[in-house]
C-alpha cells in the first residue's frame, strides 16, 4: 500500500516537471521571436558646425631685437677740464638741453685775442684804403708815379685780406668756445655719464662722454627666410616703405598687440643663411620699448584670401592621413579626408576636402563611425553653444559683425 502511493507521487512530480519545461521553452521561443523584431539603435548625439568661408591673411612669425632709430655718441670737440655734468643718468632730455660743460676760460681768451686782431686789421685796412684813394687822385693829375700807386693799391688789398683772416680766426675761436657747452643733439634718453667732473677730456678720447637713443619710435630688426621673401607682394619686396602690416609682442605680452609697418628690406640675401635683413618701425607711446629688447614679430605675407578654418579638436588622424566626420542630409556620418594648411592660434586652415555648407562634427567624433545615424546639434565652429536661429560665427568675428551679417 505504501509503495503504491510512492509511485503515484513520483508520476505526479514528473508531470509537473514536464509541464514546466514546456512552458519555459514556449517563453524562450517568444523572447527570440521578439528579439528578431526589435527597434533600430537610437541616433548618436553629436555637435555639428556648418562650414563657412572666412577672408584671412597669411602671417609669418619671427624673432628679433629692438633697435633705436637714432643713436648718438656724445663726444667733446675741444679739449679741457670737465666742469659740469648737467643731467641725471638715464633720463629723458630734449634737443638742446645742456649735458656737459668744459672749462671755457682758455677759449674765451682765444676769442678776445681774435677780436683784438680783427680790430687791428680793420684799422689797417681803413688807413690803406684812405691812402689808396688819395694816390688815385694824384695819379689822375700825374702828381705820383705809377709805381707808387701800385704799391699803395697792393697794401690796401693785403690789409683787406688780413681783415678776412682775422674774421675767420674769430669765428673759429667763437666756435671752440661754443663747443665747451655740450648739448643734446636729439630728443631721447641719455645713458650714464662715463666721465665725471674734474677729468680732462678731448676730441681724441676713445670713450664717449655718454650715449643717447631716440625713444619715440624704435626698429624691430629680424631675419626673413627666402621663401617668405618670395611670398611677399612685389611692392613690399622691392624695398619701398609701404603699409605692409607688421605686429609685435614683447616677451611678457600675450599675442601681438603692437602695430607697426615695414621700414626696410636689405638689398641682398645672405647666401650662407638664406635670409634677408628686415626692419619694422613701431611707435613707442608708453615708453616701454627699449633698444635690445627681445621681440616676437608677425608680418603679413601675400594678399587676403578666402579659406576654411576648423578647430584641431574636429580633425582626426588616420595613420598618415587627416580626416573629419561630416553629416549628410539624412543625418548619416561620413568620412572625409582633408589637407591641412597653416596653424592660426588653435585654428587650422583646411586647404582641400571641405567647402562652404558642409556640416562637420566638432564634438563627439570618437563616438561614431561612418554610416552611423546621428542626432546633430548645431554649434559654433569652435564647439560653443549656438543660439536658436543664429548662424555659426566666423572665427575672430565680433558679435556686432555677426549681427550685421
Amino acid at each position: 500500500m505504501f509503495s503504491f502511493h510512492v509511485r503515484h507521487a513520483a508520476l505526479a512530480l514528473a508531470g509537473l516537471l514536464l509541464a514546466g519545461g514546456l512552458l519555459l521553452m514556449r517563453e524562450s521561443a517568444g523572447t527570440l521571436a521578439d528579439a528578431g523584431h526589435s527597434s533600430p539603435s537610437p541616433a548618436i548625439p553629436v555637435d555639428v558646425a556648418t562650414i563657412q568661408y572666412q577672408t584671412i591673411t597669411d602671417w609669418h612669425e619671427y624673432s628679433g631685437r629692438l633697435e633705436a632709430v637714432e643713436r648718438v655718441e656724445i663726444r667733446p670737440l675741444v679739449s679741457g677740464t670737465l666742469t659740469q655734468v648737467r643731467f641725471q643718468d638715464g633720463t629723458l632730455v630734449r634737443r638742446g638741453d645742456p649735458l656737459f660743460a668744459i672749462d671755457p676760460r682758455p677759449y674765451q681768451a682765444a676769442v678776445d685775442e681774435a677780436q683784438a686782431q680783427l680790430t687791428a686789421a680793420t684799422a689797417q685796412a681803413a688807413y690803406t684804403g684812405t691812402d689808396l684813394a688819395r694816390a688815385r687822385r694824384l695819379l689822375a693829375s700825374n702828381a705820383i708815379a705809377r709805381r707808387d700807386f701800385e704799391e699803395k693799391r697792393n697794401a690796401a688789398r693785403e690789409a683787406s685780406a688780413r681783415v678776412q683772416a682775422a674774421q675767420a680766426t674769430l669765428r673759429s675761436a667763437q666756435l671752440d668756445l661754443e663747443h665747451t657747452r655740450i648739448a643734446a643733439p636729439i630728443d631721447g634718453r641719455v645713458s650714464k655719464a662715463a666721465v665725471t667732473e674734474g677729468n680732462v677730456v678731448g676730441a681724441s678720447d676713445a670713450r664717449p662722454l655718454t650715449t643717447m637713443v631716440s625713444v619715440s619710435q624704435l626698429y624691430a630688426s629680424f631675419e626673413m627666410d627666402e621663401q617668405a621673401f618670395l611670398e611677399m607682394s612685389g611692392t613690399a619686396a622691392s624695398g619701398v616703405r609701404t603699409a605692409v602690416p607688421v605686429s609685435m609682442g614683447l616677451a611678457n605680452e600675450p599675442g601681438y598687440p603692437r602695430q607697426g609697418r615695414l621700414a626696410f628690406l636689405d638689398n641682398s640675401l645672405d647666401p650662407l643663411t638664406g635670409t634677408i635683413r628686415v626692419r619694422a618701425l613701431f611707435d613707442n607711446p608708453d615708453g616701454r620699448l627699449r633698444p635690445g629688447l627681445y621681440a616676437r614679430i608677425r608680418m603679413s605675407a601675400g594678399t587676403p584670401h578666402d579659406a576654411v578654418l576648423l578647430r584641431e579638436q574636429a580633425i582626426g588622424t588616420d595613420q598618415a592621413k587627416r580626416f573629419v566626420m561630416i553629416v549628410d542630409d539624412e543625418n548619416k556620418a561620413a568620412y572625409r579626408e582633408v589637407t591641412l594648411g597653416a596653424n592660426r592660434e588653435g585654428w587650422r586652415v583646411i586647404q582641400t576636402g571641405l567647402t562652404a555648407g558642409d556640416r562637420v562634427v566638432v564634438n563627439g567624433m570618437q563616438r561614431i563611425r561612418p554610416g552611423d545615424t546621428v542626432a546633430p546639434t548645431p554649434v559654433h565652429a569652435d564647439g560653443g553653444a549656438l543660439a536658436t536661429g543664429a548662424a555659426a560665427p566666423l572665427p575672430g568675428q565680433s558679435p556686432d559683425e555677426q549681427h550685421r551679417s
